[in-house]
Formats: structure tokens, C-alpha cells, sequence
């Protein structure tokens, strides 16, 4: 996904940069045309934590994020990603696995840091999937202001539960999301580009596992607006992220948690 030559990657980037910002005028307006016909979902109403299986868990998982972390799209909390990740790794190991989801509408990178975070008490977590930076990247924040807050996360994450694997999940390929039209697309996939290099290369420095963009097929997993994931969307992500968290070391024994 990303150009390994540093030279040619800075200037792509800086390229990206300098043409999204031109054409800034125009993500405006046609932003304004997509929020005035896409109805706002809420999250799902329920509980935001259980379990998989039975016994004391061998594996706990926190989704923390933005309002796909809160499983916005979904009509029912069993079918958000915290869910669909236990079910994931319980089928393919048997073990008991319980999830947290964690996320706020509209949230940026340094929102998650300073508002969803300090408010979860568990500290048992194995691993921890961030679901941040699509906020930051329609908004148009700039890459200091994403490493701040994205940077500042992660050693967050890190200080909280320090034993936890933390796995990171980039922004989507935005000229395959239904919701935008394609000029907005377009813009808002260079402003992708330079989130998710940011993202790369702060993983890489602060321990933490950056997945592969999920991709996507057509129009499918998309929810009513067009822009969250649906249950099968859900679904295909937790499959996405799960094989990821299997491939990584495995938790601590639970005598140690």
C-alpha cells in the first residue's frame, strides 16, 4: 500500500497533502450534500461487554474507538465488531473470550485518548483494537495534529494496560465507501493516504500491530448511510482483524492477569 522509497514516499505524501488542501472547497460543498441526505444512526442499544464461551477467559478484547467501535450501523450490539472478534477467535481456538466495546460518534484520534479511554475501568485486557482516524481524516487534520493525537493514544493505551497487544485498523479504501460522491471520495483518499502512513509508522515505532487496510467488496457490509459497516460488514472485519490477533503472541496465562 505504501511506496517504500523514502524519498518518493515523502514527496507523494507532501503531493497528496498539497492537492487535498486545494481542493478543499469542493470536499466542503459536497460534504454538505452527503450530511443533508444521509440520516445519522445511533449505536446499538444494549450491553457494550460479555462473553464467548464459559470459564474464566483466556482471551479479553477491548474495541476503543470512534463510532465504529461503538458498532454504529448495526442493529444489534451482537453483531458489532467486540462480539464478532470473540466469536471469531473462540471458534477457531475454543477458548472463552470476552469483549468491551468503547467508542464516541465523531471521535478523533485525541477525543479517544482524552474522553473514552480515562473512562474504562477494567484493566484485564489481552488486546486492545484501535478504531481511529477516519474522523481525523474527514476533518481534515493535518498529519502533526493526527500524530499528536493518534501518537499520544498509543502510549496511552500502552500505560493503561501495558501487557496488551495493541492492534491498529486503518482507514478504508474511501472511493469504494457508497455514501460519497466521487470528486469527495477521491480528496478524502489522499487525506487517507497521509493518516494512514502516520498511523503506519507510529504503530511501528510504539509497539503496536498496523493491520492492512479491510478491504472491501462493492457495496456489500455498508449500513443505511452508506458510510458504517452493516452486521455482515461487522462480520467481515472481526474475520479481518481476528486472524491478525491469532498470528500475534498469545495473552499472558490468566494467573497473571
Amino acid at each position: 500500500m505504501f511506496q517504500t522509497g523514502a524519498k518518493t514516499g515523502a514527496m507523494n505524501l507532501f503531493s497528496a497533502s498539497l492537492l487535498s488542501w486545494l481542493l478543499l472547497p469542493v470536499a466542503a460543498i459536497q460534504a454538505v450534500g452527503v450530511r443533508r441526505r444521509t440520516k445519522r444512526l445511533p449505536p446499538p442499544r444494549g450491553r457494550h461487554s460479555g462473553q464467548i464461551g464459559s470459564g474464566p477467559p483466556a482471551w479479553n478484547i477491548l474495541v476503543l474507538g470512534d463510532s465504529s467501535a461503538a458498532g454504529v450501523g448495526a442493529g444489534r450490539v451482537e453483531d458489532t465488531l467486540g462480539p464478532g472478534l470473540a466469536r471469531h477467535i473462540h471458534a477457531r481456538t475454543g477458548d472463552s473470550v470476552g469483549w468491551r466495546n468503547a467508542g464516541a460518534n465523531s471521535a478523533i484520534a485525541a477525543q479517544v485518548r482524552d474522553h473514552v479511554l480515562p473512562h474504562i475501568e477494567e484493566r484485564g485486557f489481552t488486546h486492545v483494537v484501535l478504531a481511529v482516524g477516519t474522523n481525523d481524516m474527514k476533518n481534515f487534520r493535518t498529519k502533526s495534529q493526527f500524530k499528536r493525537g493518534f501518537g499520544g493514544l498509543l502510549y496511552a493505551t500502552h500505560a493503561r494496560w501495558p501487557e496488551a497487544t495493541i492492534i491498529w485498523s486503518p482507514i478504508v479504501d474511501m472511493r469504494r465507501v457508497p455514501a460519497l460522491p466521487p470528486a469527495l471520495a477521491f480528496i478524502l483518499s489522499l487525506r487517507a493516504r497521509i493518516i494512514n502512513a502516520t498511523g503506519l509508522a507510529l504503530c511501528a515505532e510504539r509497539h503496536a500491530i498496523a493491520a492492512e487496510p479491510l478491504p472491501l467488496n462493492g457495496t456489500l457490509g455498508f449500513a443505511s448511510d452508506g458510510f458504517h459497516a452493516d452486521a455482515p460488514g461487522y462480520a467481515h472485519w472481526a474475520d479481518h482483524v481476528g486472524a491478525i490477533i491469532l498470528d500475534a503472541p498469545p495473552p499472558p496465562p490468566s494467573s497473571t492477569r
